[in-house]
């Protein structure tokens, strides 16, 4: 009865993307069944080291190199930046199913389905890099992606907070202004791509959000509480502004959230600012 969770598990270590995608092609078409097991009786293994090919090479990311969209090599660093953050998207999306046991049967569709609407972002971002006459792995990348997952491991509320709701939610509001320069320099096809992604990543947050929501409900806690309880401990440096606002309500952020959230953000930008003097 573990089959659920341990086809899980091998796509989160698997370090091919072919044969990652065809894991989780193969978990979405296993939990369309209604009568899976939620619990499974193996215990959880810590993955603090996820799957993933030798290239790109992780470094910290201030060695992540940034260039000009009006160039070819700028728009490739680009495209290079956001597929790996799609292939880190997937093993989230993967880790949120193997890692969690004995929650509602829709909760692991919803995560099944996030991870195949990741893996195809990703294929759609690779596809454009060899357009451009590169490939993922091309270049260095943002080494510092895992953290939160690995912080965030040992428990579901917690992990629904925090990936889904700031580090996801992240990308709803720096997205628009890519899509914007990337217009304006006629890469059109980049563009399309990335239009695509924001829709379905709207409803990737909106998917966090209800079920953060529903364990707070489960737990008998306030989710705003929790939720800033939880950004002071684990997110005073994933935590940036400024919001999409517009985005954010649509999947799922209420008005009194933003206004803390904005609140707690400034907080946060200022006591990271160095002191002087």
């Amino acid at each position: 009865m573990d089959e659920i969770f341990a086809t899980a598990r091998q796509a989160l270590l698997c370090c091919s993307f072919q044969h990652k995608q065809m894991l989780v092609e193969s978990l979405c078409a296993r939990l369309q069944a209604e009568d899976f097991d939620v619990t499974g009786d193996s215990p959880v293994i810590p993955v603090s080291n996820v799957g993933r090919p030798s290239i790109p090479v992780l470094v910290p990311p201030t060695e992540v190199r940034r260039r000009r969209l009006g160039s070819v090599e700028g728009r490739v660093a680009l495209i290079h930046a956001v597929a790996h953050i799609e292939f880190n998207a997937v093993n989230f999306a993967l880790d949120a199913i193997y890692r969690f046991r004995g929650m509602p049967r829709q909760y692991y569709r919803d995560w099944a389905r996030v991870a195949y609407e990741e893996s195809v972002h990703f294929t759609l971002l690779s596809d454009r890099l060899r357009q451009l006459s590169s490939f993922y792995g091309a270049l260095p990348a943002h080494g510092g992606m895992w953290a939160m997952a690995v912080a965030t491991d040992y428990d579901v509320m917690t992990r629904m907070a925090l990936v889904p709701r700031v580090l996801e939610a992240r990308g709803l509001d720096v997205t628009p202004g890519i899509i914007d320069k990337l217009e304006m320099v006629g890469d059109h096809e980049t563009v399309l791509i990335l239009q695509r992604i924001l829709r379905e990543e709207v409803d990737h947050v909106r998917i966090g959000n209800d079920w953060f929501r529903w364990v707070c409900e489960q737990r008998g806690l306030a989710p705003l509480i929790v939720f800033k309880e939880l950004l002071y401990k684990h997110g005073r440096i994933a935590l940036r502004g400024p919001f999409n606002e517009p985005a954010r309500l649509q999947a799922g952020f209420t008005e009194e959230e933003l206004v803390e959230l904005k609140a707690l953000e400034q907080e946060f930008r200022e006591q990271l600012q160095p002191v002087t003097g």
